[in-house]
């Protein structure tokens, strides 16, 4: 077989990296003969410490300091970024001849950096899967200190700290809040619909004029709590009630003209007391659908402003929910943003070689609705290539802004009129260019008027500083008056010794003293 397949034993890994909640480990492969034919051979010596301890040994090991020390080996293993306490042990253990020592490894990304750092050729196919999982299922008896009960302690609580930590700093956790809540909107919308359904086909019965007279799904379960008994609507204080809610004179006339005149039947006390309680259920659920979409826009002007300002705060989080992520979204192309959402009516038109859907989500936009047949797919292309430019906008941007997004929507207006009357828009070098120096302009104001502050808070300093600088020749001048105190009292002092016999040396020095 080896004559045949030389290439075979060639692709065996001499050493197999084993990361544990311990530490690492290194394996050598010492009977490669038993292993190069099939996995068949491998997969049977799993089974048998005996036999698979025969191909594979333990060469090294190097365990974790500490469960902090183990988290960060692990996050960097699960980043493909080589620690310095792995780079330490492969370099200790592995053997100086590079060439021709391959290294198997469970992750890829591992293996490539280690082939970055070190130089050593990895793998991850082949037999090192069932290696692995030999290694993985004797390895507590392959090593003389280590028992089951604490590798299993270790692998549980390295397992919680893992979790807790993605949890805890999940990059995307704005874009998860913003992708609840519109799916969140979207229930709310079937379930209100649904609800009200009902709700209008129970109380016709009573008062069937009233579906006709009134189409909103919130004001007719509202008006349903109001009026109650259709008998009851002559009393003025329910019209002016009626009129308040309404909002339209001549409506709240035609509902009370329609109930004098109604054809409904008469229902017991406990028939509507049913139903006005599912009434109210209906309105808060309505108030509740209004609150929600309040804190939906907040989120999205927050996470990403220029996408909201373009296409609207409902179509922008639709997008994002779509995609996974606003950084998902920014990484596709235009053409992937202009259909998402639309992948069933694109794979049918692939498989019956029909025509590709123009637009997916983005056709609730306003700016596709208001295009002609003939332009709506040239619209939905632009608008398209513009929401690209938006989401990545607000994904990698430091400062969030929602001028970027004004102005492409700005430019797709446009469009809109340059398939009307011809009048060429603006390009997208030239729009951006305008919003940066906007944008730097008003950088610069932010910092003058920073510098005007402080200089405004430290002018309060400055008589002081003028009072020291006026104290300072005062102090100088009685420093002179005490030099010339001194120089008087040390002439006084000679001269009082003059009377004393001198040499003529002494008094040439007391002269020039006294000068």
């Amino acid at each position: 077989f080896f004559f045949l397949f030389p290439r075979a034993v060639s692709f065996l890994p001499m050493h197999v990296l084993y990361e544990t909640a311990l530490g690492y480990a290194l394996f050598q492969i010492t009977e490669k003969d038993d292993i190069s034919i099939t996995s068949d051979a491998v997969q049977q010596a799993v089974l048998d410490l005996a036999r698979f301890g025969k191909i594979c040994k333990m060469t090294g090991f190097t365990p974790f300091r500490s469960p902090e020390d183990a988290l960060d080996n692990i996050n960097s293993v699960t980043e493909g970024v080589l620690h310095p306490l792995l780079r330490g042990f492969l370099e200790s253990n592995m053997p100086k001849n590079k060439k021709g020592t391959l290294l198997g490894v469970a992750d890829p990304k591992i293996g490539q950096a280690i082939k970055e750092d070190l130089g050593y050729d990895c793998t991850h196919t082949g037999v090192v899967p069932e290696l692995l999982r030999g290694i993985r299922a004797h390895f507590s008896k392959m090593h003389k200190n280590i028992k089951d009960d604490s590798t299993e302690k270790a692998q549980l609580g390295l397992g919680h700290s893992y979790s807790r930590a993605k949890v805890k700093f999940n990059v995307h956790r704005a874009d998860n809040m913003i992708i609840q809540a519109i799916c969140l909107l979207d229930q709310l919308d079937k379930d209100i619909n649904t609800f009200s359904m009902r709700l209008r086909e129970w109380y016709s019965y009573h008062f069937p004029e009233l579906i006709k007279i009134v189409n909103d799904n919130g004001l007719y379960a509202k008006l349903v709590l109001l009026i109650g008994k259709r008998t009851r609507l002559h009393d003025e204080v329910k019209g002016e009630e009626l009129e308040e809610i309404v909002m339209d004179s001549s409506k709240s006339e035609q509902i009370v003209e329609a109930a004098r005149s109604s054809m409904g039947l008469d229902l017991s006390e406990i028939d509507f007391e049913n139903i006005n309680f599912f009434a109210k259920r209906v309105c808060d659920l309505v108030d509740y659908r209004k609150s929600l979409h309040t804190y939906l826009v907040s989120k999205m002007q927050n996470v990403a402003p220029n996408l909201a300002e373009l296409v609207g705060e409902q179509v922008g989080a639709r997008l994002i929910s779509h995609a996974g992520s606003l950084t998902n979204l920014a990484k596709y192309p235009a053409s992937t943003v202009q259909i998402l959402g639309a992948e069933k009516a694109l794979f049918r038109a692939l498989k019956t070689r029909g025509n590709t859907p123009k637009y997916g989500l983005i056709y609730h936009s306003t700016f596709i609705g208001r295009a002609q047949t003939k332009n709506k797919g040239r619209i939905s292309r632009s608008l398209a290539n513009k929401c690209s430019m938006a989401s990545r906008i607000d994904c990698f941007s430091d400062v969030q802004s929602s001028k970027f997004g004004a102005e492409l929507k700005a430019q797709m207006e446009e469009r809109l009129e340059f398939y009307e009357s011809g009048q060429a828009p603006r390009k997208n070098i030239d729009v951006m260019r305008g919003v940066v120096e906007e944008l730097e302009a008003t950088g610069a104001e932010d910092a003058q008027q920073e510098t005007r502050k402080r200089a405004a808070g430290g002018d309060d300093d400055e008589p002081a500083m003028e009072t020291s600088a006026a104290a300072t020749p005062k102090s100088d001048k009685k420093k002179d008056k005490k030099k010339k105190d001194k120089k008087k009292d040390a002439a006084a002092t000679e001269a009082a010794g003059d009377t004393a016999p001198s040499t003529p040396a002494s008094a040439e020095k007391k002269k020039k003293k006294k000068k």
